[in-house]
């Protein structure tokens, strides 16, 4: 049918089609603003959410206009162009050297590799790509929902907003929101062309509730884990080592966590480190992703800046493990070069997982900066390190700018205003693993309103508050050293996975800091591995760590603070050279130390007692927008099967007969009366046709006497004029005791 004609049957049904084409299109723009919400959570990432507003909000006003003029095979061709122009520009957005290696054979690889749950996060330009794809996918489905092609411009939507769910872009409500709207869309637009019910329209919305119903139990996106649309669902403890052992592109931050007391490799070297596996560029909020593409094994540069030279051996001590872990800068790796790989991070990377008993060695150039050259380093940074690593999402920059402004004051380096906030981090968020994961930014819950959090908490809270005040830094993840068995070599288990800052300093290259306490930690893994023990669990220890820590012999030499650095064997070094510093301040660097605060310790699997939380009860909080709109959503649907059912009638006809609200004398005792004829016409009969009130009571013989009043009262008041408050209250307080009496109306 064409457009024409639909327009000559909607005016044909006259106003009963109307709305259903409005309700059609306000369900297209549901559609619609599902996947747009991804477009816009990028762009508030990266930057640009006012260009895209502004350019969101030019191409609908042109598809309106369009809509009146343009043929549908013509705004097709527009559609067309406006892609091709949009991912045109994104490519010369591409740094040149990236255009210049890249065939187009590749590019198009790179675009299918979206559709297998690559998020478009990992995109460089992602910024460039969000502004360049909108208006095609802005114009599309609108132009068609008000040529009424209804089908079609779901079918436009429909598209993109699989796309995203395929990225894994599109989370499980968007996804929920945007296939209801298709489905409405796609129901109304029918009535809008064939003509409707009031029932049809119950039946849609009847199945738009069966639809949130089922996907509350199971996930909408293909190939993601599991998990409730609504809330309530739970699974359990989870832990922070996935990300680490498997050197995901993505990792998001959870809740409470419990972590493995497991040997997962053993480490031979001369001195400990902090065993790298990788780290992440970009923020979105809810977790960390590391854009780019790992590349084939090379060898890599040492650091612009002093650096020692580390060389370890890795044997892997668990059935796999999906990653290499080393001190960083790993350089070059002396053996296992040919099963490996670069990410775009520069850590080594194994291509599939090692097995129990494989080995690698690395050489590793482990920045060795003094604390003079990192306070006098500057802010001459290489613009692609300013542009990646400096970004943070804008909805929450200035709160946390802001913040951080006060607790930084007066620091006047880079180097002053890392310091500032690792100590007042650590000295105002206590350390535990039992932690509710906050809704919304996780930084900006952490800073503002959380009283305690693990690792990734701390981190990712420096990262953001470094990035508000221009100083690129990075989350990283990895092992602290871990149980030191012998004079050269360490025993790594899951419980020492671990997250930490990676900060940027010109001419010195990526400095490690560590924001998370590290005093009560190392007791609490001693007696995580004991209980460990005690119980028998599998691979706790190897033959070496099982006879307890290695203690050197001699004291080792003193440090630039005049303190003798000692090693525990758990990872934890001698806390007094920081404890006598005080807070605001920093020990002077020992030589051989990395930067940042080598004696944290590592995770622990240990939830802490209520005691220790202070936590008790259950926690209230109000419901998520999300939440809200599903739950509103239900409660339409089922208004929808309760008047499909009749049942939504007989609730307001029960309402009616037991609640009467008063208002004045005459109106209360007509209402009192017509309750009395519906307990009546349900206890006898209907009052008929022509047949008075006197004459309807008189007629039901053994009648209650209350209802004979009622009925005088009623007599007086309608055909006598009486209007007296006294009357109307009696009236309306007899018929609620019938009301209550229902089965005392007779004698």
């Amino acid at each position: 049918m064409s457009a024409d004609a639909a327009v000559g049957r909607e005016l044909e049904l006259g106003d009963v089609a109307v709305p259903y084409h409005w309700l059609a299109v306000g369900s297209t723009g549901v559609l619609m603003a599902s996947y747009l919400s991804v477009l816009y959570h990028v762009t508030d990432i990266v930057g640009g959410t006012a260009a895209l507003t502004a350019l969101v909000v030019a191409t609908l006003v042109a598809a309106t206009l369009a809509a009146r003029h343009l043929p549908v095979s013509y705004a097709a061709a527009l559609v067309v162009g406006l892609l091709g122009a949009g991912l045109g520009g994104y490519y010369l957005s591409v740094p040149s050297p990236y255009l210049v290696a890249t065939s187009t054979g590749q590019i198009l690889a790179d675009n299918v590799a979206l559709l297998t749950g690559l998020s478009v996060l990992r995109m460089t330009e992602v910024g460039a790509w969000a502004l360049g794809v909108a208006p095609a996918l802005s114009f599309g489905p609108w132009y068609l929902v008000l040529r009424r092609r209804y089908a079609l411009a779901v079918a436009a939507g429909g598209v993109a907003l699989t796309f995203f769910v395929l990225t894994g872009d599109a989370g499980s409500f968007v996804t929920l929101a945007g296939s209801l709207a298709a489905a409405s869309a796609l129901g109304f637009g029918t009535l809008a062309r064939r003509g409707g019910t009031a029932a049809q329209v119950d039946a849609i919305a009847i199945a738009l509730v069966a639809m949130v119903v089922v996907s509350s139990a199971i996930s909408v996106v293909p190939g993601g884990t599991a998990s409730p649309i609504l809330p309530g669902g739970s699974a359990g403890p989870q832990t922070v080592e996935g990300s680490v052992v498997n050197n995901d592109e993505r990792t998001n931050i959870v809740g409470s966590i419990e972590l493995s007391p497991t040997v997962r490799f053993s480490v031979e070297a001369e001195r400990r480190g902090y065993w790298r596996v990788g780290a992440y560029d970009r923020y979105d909020g809810d977790g960390w992703i590391r854009t780019g593409e790992a590349t084939d094994y090379r060898a890599q540069s040492a650091p612009p800046g002093p650096s020692r030279t580390l060389d370890q051996t890795v044997t892997v001590e668990a059935d796999r493990l999906g990653a290499m872990p080393a001190a960083w800068r790993p350089v070059r790796l002396r053996t296992g070069a040919d099963n490996a790989r670069v990410t775009s991070e520069g850590s080594f990377d194994p291509i599939g997982a090692l097995r129990e008993g494989e080995q690698y060695t690395v050489l590793s150039e482990v920045p060795d900066p003094s604390e003079s050259e990192l306070r006098t380093a500057g802010t001459d940074y290489p613009e692609e390190i300013a542009e990646r690593y400096r970004q943070l999402p804008a909805s929450s920059a200035d709160r946390i700018r802001e913040r951080t402004d006060e607790i930084a004051a007066g620091a006047e380096t880079p180097y002053a205003t890392a310091v500032a906030i690792e100590n007042w981090l650590e000295a105002n968020k206590a350390y535990s693993l039992d932690v509710d994961r906050p809704d919304g930014n996780v930084a900006e819950s952490f800073i503002f309103d959380m009283e305690r959090g693990y690792c990734t908490y701390y981190a990712t809270a420096m990262v953001a508050m470094l990035r508000s005040q221009d100083v690129p830094a990075r989350f990283a993840v990895g092992y602290t050293p871990g149980q030191r068995v012998a004079e050269n070599e360490w025993v790594v288990r899951g419980l020492d996975s671990h997250a930490w800052v990676e900060v940027y300093f010109p001419e010195i290259g990526w400095v490690k800091f560590d924001p998370t306490p590290g005093g009560p930690r190392a007791d609490t893994e001693s007696q995580r591995v004991q209980q460990a023990r005690e119980r028998n669990v599998s691979n706790v220890d190897t033959d070496d760590s099982q006879n307890g820590t290695w203690t050197p012999t001699t004291t080792q030499p003193e440090d630039e603070t005049g303190t003798e650095t000692t090693d525990d064997g758990t990872g934890s070094e001698n806390l007094t050279a920081v404890a006598e510093s005080g807070p605001g301040q920093r020990p002077q660097l020992a030589p051989d130390r990395e930067v940042g605060r080598t004696d944290s310790a590592p995770e622990i699997g240990v939830a802490t007692t209520e005691a220790e939380d202070g936590a008790g009860g259950v926690p209230i909080r109000p419901p998520s927008p999300e939440e809200a709109a599903l739950g509103g959503l239900v409660v339409v649907g089922l208004l929808a099967a309760a008047r499909r059912t009749g049942a939504l009638a007989r609730l307001r006809r029960t309402a009616w007969l037991y609640w009467q609200p008063r208002r004045d004398p005459d109106t209360d005792v007509e209402r009192a009366f017509a309750r009395l004829e519906h307990l009546l016409a349900d206890r006898f009969r209907e009052r008929r046709p022509g047949e008075t009130p006197r004459e309807y009571l008189d007629a039901i013989r053994g009648i209650d006497r209350r209802a004979e009043r009622v009925g005088e009262i009623y007599e007086r008041v309608r055909y006598a004029g009486e209007s007296d408050r006294l009357l109307a209250d009696q009236a309306v307080a007899l018929v609620d005791e019938l009301v209550r009496e229902r089965r005392g109306l007779g004698r």
